[in-house]
């Protein structure tokens, strides 16, 4: 029986690639043809796609070539390489290096269709996408996969032998928790997954549920060892304004005629307030971890939003202070 084919994601453009790198696209064209630096996929009209790995593989040559490297000495040396050298650099070097995400392994044909159109459930994994049943891809996974932190399984319906494939899979791959998205399922079935981790997800899937299930999968990765604070195990949007950009921007007068500048700074502070405490509060175990993870995620979204829509405001204020000072001068 052929292997089943494992369909790397999210896939990434080389303008996405180019920002986030901040490597030219015409460089990476010609990096292509030069070192072969090749692109991961190409679709039908012959667009370049990168996976992950591919992309964090040219964030680490962008570093190194930061640092003072050459493109001729490093653009055939493997990750480990680039790692090693970038650490050798010190500090600054080290921090210049990707996070490894959480593999995720999705299994089924109508998940996989599902995840084509929502690829931002996955855009802080590094998914596998299977599009087979379980029963079919247990008996021909590739043996050599690298470490799975989640199996995401789903399809029309958990019956006994869907989940015998599943625990065939999970004994293969030795997901640290399974999630289960079917439009039905049996009491029997489930008994069959006991013996695992397993997480039953509404269906049809709802994209911030999902995100937020792979988000504490990266909690448990980590709590064999421990960390510091919740902060350093989830991705969370970056703040936008300090402390004494808040304070200029509650004084912000604009024809608006409104209070507005001043609610959206009391907002942010309260939600920069419980987002510092859901970091540093105590927890008892790593299922209360997970659970302020969540808290952490959410609100560090909330906050940046509501950042967002005091940019709004202020760029309102730019616009008009550039009017009058343009009717001043004329």
């Amino acid at each position: 029986m052929a292997t089943v084919q494992l369909q790397p994601r999210p896939l990434y453009g080389i303008g996405t690639v180019s920002r986030l790198t901040g490597i030219k696209a015409d460089t990476l064209r010609v990096w292509e043809r030069r070192y072969d630096l090749v692109a991961s996929h190409k679709t039908s009209s012959g667009r370049r796609q990168y996976t992950r790995a591919g992309l964090e593989h040219l964030q680490l040559i962008a570093a190194l070539l930061e640092g003072g490297a050459r493109i001729g000495e490093i653009a055939s040396a493997e990750r480990k390489t680039l790692e090693s050298l970038l650490r050798a650099g010190g500090k600054q070097g080290s921090e210049s290096i990707p996070t490894p995400k959480p593999r995720v392994v999705f299994v089924g044909e109508a998940l996989c269709r599902w995840l084509s159109d929502h690829q931002g459930a996955i855009s802080n994994v590094d998914a596998l996408l299977a599009e087979e049943s379980a029963v079919k891809a247990c008996s021909s996974f590739p043996e050599d996969l690298e470490s799975v932190d989640t199996l995401v399984v789903g399809g029309d319906c958990l019956n006994g032998l869907e989940a015998t494939g599943i625990v065939r899979l999970c004994m293969q791959l030795k997901p640290l928790k399974v999630l289960l998205c079917y439009e039905s399922l049996t009491e029997s079935s489930l008994r069959t997954l006991q013996d695992h981790a397993v997480v039953v997800l509404n269906y049809p899937l709802e994209v911030g549920e999902l995100a937020c299930h792979l988000n504490l999968a990266l909690v448990e990765k980590h709590s064999a060892v421990g960390a510091a604070n919740i902060a350093d195990l989830v991705n969370i949007r970056p703040h936008i304004y300090s402390e004494p950009e808040l304070h200029d921007a509650r004084l912000m007068k604009s024809s608006l005629d409104c209070e507005c500048p001043q609610h959206l700074v009391d907002l942010i502070t309260a939600l920069n307030r419980f987002e510092a405490y859901s970091v540093d509060c105590s927890t008892e175990s790593w299922d209360d971890a997970a659970v302020h993870a969540c808290l952490y995620t959410y609100t560090a979204q909330a906050r940046w939003l509501m950042e967002k829509a005091l940019d709004t405001v202020i760029e309102n204020r730019r616009g008009e202070l550039a009017g009058l000072e343009s009717a001043k001068n004329r």
